[in-house]
């Protein structure tokens, strides 16, 4: 909220600096972001008359003016706005002053061959607006020439910026802030009083107030003014406004404003004379309930709002006529012709209000303040004080004031006890306990700031504690003993309470399973894979998915259930943007629906495609499609750098994946996830590159194996010196059996002698049986204690022939 130093000057004596109040207020739980000071902005700026205006001889559109300042002679002016003329008060910059808004320096200058000893200045120049049609003309009474002008503009005062916490609503408004800088700095407190209004004809039947949600509207008042005439309002509301960084529109609707401001109290006033038009009938029956299924209004900013049956409305004859604690509508608003008024001072529910503005998207300056909850105890100090203002600034009478409550307890008084011994348990000593002084607050102390919070203090039989009535205006905020607590050491400041650490430390350590997650991300980085991240929200597309009850968009209003639609989207998006290929993966978290029960789990998903290489000279600058095993090199070596040894199965399963082109992945017989090529249709859909390929992993399974005590420290051996003894393998076997298991096979049979075993061939076509191919594998063989033999290596070999034929069923070639 803009705070207004010279406003605030009004409530509270204010003896210390913009800047030290700031610091207090900031220290104290209220940022102060910015501080505005306008007083720079028209140094040196004075009030003026033009005493006759010229055409310029040399330009058809400037104008050559002598300007009365009050000085012995008068200035010679050039101005280029067309509403300058004689006989009128306007802002001067004079020889030597810097306007700051526009970083000027006004010198003695010649226009066009034509002397100028200073500018008529218009308010964009004096920043008081982003544009200006002229120059800015005074209306005045017995006006003071050569006087400073920023007093007449509001422009002799200093803006704070200033943040309230969600749960101090009263610093929503000028006398709540001049109630917290009253209680830190001890400086007496003005409130603005607001005299009884005298109602003429309180029984009319003209206006009736009922009220059918009571839960959502607790107390409505509802006040008729007759005889009002529109105008602009007196310059000093404006600049109030203004300052406040609220735009003035007329003089009944600046008034409403302007208690929002000062009260915190959101204010409507509708005019009458629509009201009855609208609802073609005499008598105006002002109603409180939730909308109709189907029903539509247009609200102020010239929307129509299709309701819902969370808005809440307010009503004449059961038409809407506004959106309740929102925005008023179009069709009854106060214009330039209104006479006769209808004001709305009302409490509406907190959640209610924050609901509807949000079922419409809607939030303005009186939602945020009913969301916040507004002062229930001063609607009808600031109903009066509105009252008094349009009747004081728009003329009329007040005719009819009705009001209509829930009949609930609306006196918004709580007791509480405050311990003292708590107090000082909670807070820890005081750093004047170092310099001999008490170590703790002392019970007058505690006392002295309740009181100047608002709150009255009561001593109780107990000893060492006080019974605390909470004033109203904090009544939403101080609930328990706790709060009050808080406000002690809030007030008392914080910096002046010893600073307690830890008798003991401990140096910081990540987990053992944060740890395998990073060695995860880093193995995939490792790979070549950028790493990505998307939100956990998606659209409602599938029965077994988790659905959010209050999304804030359609696009994310459910949890996905897999991470590859994400990463499929991110990869077109890219291309699309001409950003070519992502290759990247992503580690998070996957939900879905058990039938009534709800679960979670990680995962590890990626895609890799595009071509993977950088020139493209040898290939006529055409992209090479990934082959599948370019792409499963890529995954196997992340899993290497981790130290494990992925297992395939062939699949089928998953109907967006390429149903030769998939793979069922595992470790050490548990499932981990799949991996394969986009299914063809998919990648054309999604105009996507000839082979993507896809994996999504499960993370639990991946962090087991990395947990298991024979991974958590990497092994290493000795090279052996002895030389090697190669054997190579030739045979036809059924293309179904998958390489995979034929390796374990010859692995297990061979020994330990058997270093490694390597596909190197594979052909089919001419001269391979029906329904198979032809395989070369090579075997190496090797002892670290000697040269091997034939004797050493033929037993081995014999048993690997011996169980390929046996178990596979192979025709041996070689």
């Amino acid at each position: 909220m803009r705070i207004s130093l010279k406003w605030l000057q009004e409530l509270v004596d204010v003896a210390i600096s913009p800047e030290e109040l700031a610091e207090t207020l900031t220290m104290a739980g209220f940022e102060v972001e910015e501080i505005e000071d306008r007083r720079p902005w028209a140094s040196g700026v004075v009030l003026g008359k033009i005493i006759a205006c010229e055409q310029h001889p040399n330009a058809d559109k400037l104008r050559v003016c002598q300007v009365d300042v009050g000085s012995s002679e008068a200035l010679n002016i050039v101005c280029g706005a067309p509403n300058a003329r004689a006989d009128i008060y306007v802002p001067v910059a004079v020889v030597g002053t810097y306007l700051s808004t526009i970083d000027l320096k006004i010198k003695p200058a010649k226009l066009r061959g034509v002397p100028s000893e200073g500018m008529i200045c218009s308010l964009a120049e004096l920043g008081l607006s982003k544009e200006s049609a002229g120059i800015h003309i005074f209306e005045l009474e017995n006006p003071k020439l050569g006087s400073d002008i920023r007093p007449l503009l509001g422009l002799d005062d200093v803006i704070l910026d200033l943040t309230a916490t969600a749960n101090r609503a009263d610093a929503l408004s000028m006398v709540g802030v001049a109630r917290e800088v009253a209680a830190l700095t001890g400086a007496s407190l003005r409130i603005p009083a607001a005299n009884g209004v005298a109602i003429e004809g309180k029984e009319s039947p003209g206006l009736a107030v009922e009220i059918s949600e009571p839960q959502g509207c607790p107390i409505y008042i509802g006040t008729a003014i007759e005889g009002v005439k529109i105008a602009a309002s007196p310059a000093w509301l404006q600049q109030r406004l203004q300052a406040a960084g609220v735009r003035p529109i007329n003089n009944v609707v600046d008034v409403t404003n302007y208690i929002l401001l000062e009260w915190g109290q959101p204010l409507h006033a509708f005019d009458s004379d629509r009201l009855q038009s609208f609802t073609g009938t005499q008598d105006i029956s002002i109603g409180v309930r939730f909308a109709k299924t189907g029903e539509s209004f247009k609200t102020l900013d010239g929307q129509n709002r299709n309701l819902q049956a969370q808005n809440l409305l307010i009503t004449a004859s059961d038409k809407p006529v506004a959106l309740a604690g929102v925005m008023g509508g179009e069709d009854t608003e106060v214009h330039e012709g209104t006479q006769n008024l209808v004001l709305e001072a009302a409490i509406f529910d907190q959640a209610t209000i924050r609901r509807s503005a949000r079922a419409q998207g809607l939030r303005s300056e009186a939602s945020i303040r009913y969301e916040r909850g507004v002062n229930q105890a001063a609607l009808t100090t600031a109903c009066n004080r509105a009252v008094a203002l349009i009747l004081e600034l728009a003329g009329g009478t007040a005719t009819v004031q009705k009001t209509a409550s829930s009949g609930d307890d609306l006196s918004f008084l709580r007791s509480l006890e405050l311990r003292l011994d708590r107090v000082n348990l909670v807070l820890g000593q005081l750093k004047r306990g170092q310099t001999g002084g008490s170590k703790y607050l002392e019970p007058e102390e505690v006392k002295n700031i309740l009181i100047a919070l608002g709150c009255e203090v009561f001593p109780t039989e107990k000893e060492r504690v006080f019974a605390i009535t909470v004033p109203p205006y904090r009544y939403r905020d101080l609930e328990r003993e706790i709060d009050l607590i808080e406000e002690v050491a809030r007030l008392h400041g914080y910096d002046n309470f010893c600073d307690t650490l830890p008798s003991k430390t401990e140096p910081g350590y990540l987990s053992p399973e944060y740890a395998a997650i990073r060695n995860v991300r880093s193995a995939f980085r490792a790979a070549g894979l950028t790493e990505l991240m998307h939100y956990s929200l998606v659209k409602t597309e599938g029965d077994n998915q988790v659905v959010l009850a209050n999304p804030l968009f359609v696009e994310y209003s459910a949890l996905r259930t897999e991470m590859l639609s994400g990463l499929i989207d991110a990869f077109q998006y890219n291309l699309e943007q001409g950003n070519g290929a992502l290759n990247g993966f992503e580690v998070g978290r996957i939900f879905w629906k058990d039938g009534d029960a709800m679960k979670e789990a990680d995962a590890v998903a990626g895609i890799i495609g595009g071509d993977p290489t950088v020139w493209k000279w040898q290939q006529s600058g055409r992209d090479r499609p990934l082959t599948w095993f370019e792409a499963k090199g890529i995954l196997e070596s992340a899993f290497q750098g981790l130290g494990l040894a992925l297992e395939y199965q062939s699949d089928s399963s998953n109907t967006r994946l390429h149903p030769g082109r998939t793979a069922a992945l595992s470790l050490n017989g548990k499932h981990l996830g799949v991996f394969g090529q986009l299914h063809p249709q998919l990648q054309q859909e999604k105009d996507l590159p000839e082979q993507v390929y896809v994996f999504q992993l499960d993370l639990a399974v991946l962090l087991g194996e990395l947990g298991r005590s024979s991974n958590l420290t990497r092994k290493f051996a000795g090279y052996s010196s002895f030389p090697a003894s190669d054997r190579d393998i030739a045979f036809f076997a059924p293309v179904e059996v998958p390489v995979v298991e034929m390796q374990s096979a010859m692995k297990k049979a061979a020994g330990s002698l058997l270093d490694s075993v390597e596909l190197f061939d594979e052909y089919r076509g001419d001269n391979v049986p029906a329904g198979q191919r032809s395989l070369a594998f090579r075997l190496v063989y090797r002892a670290g204690d000697r040269t091997l033999s034939e004797t050493d290596v033929e037993p081995a070999q014999q048993k690997v022939r011996d169980v390929l034929v046996e178990k596979f069923g192979v025709s041996l070639r070689s």
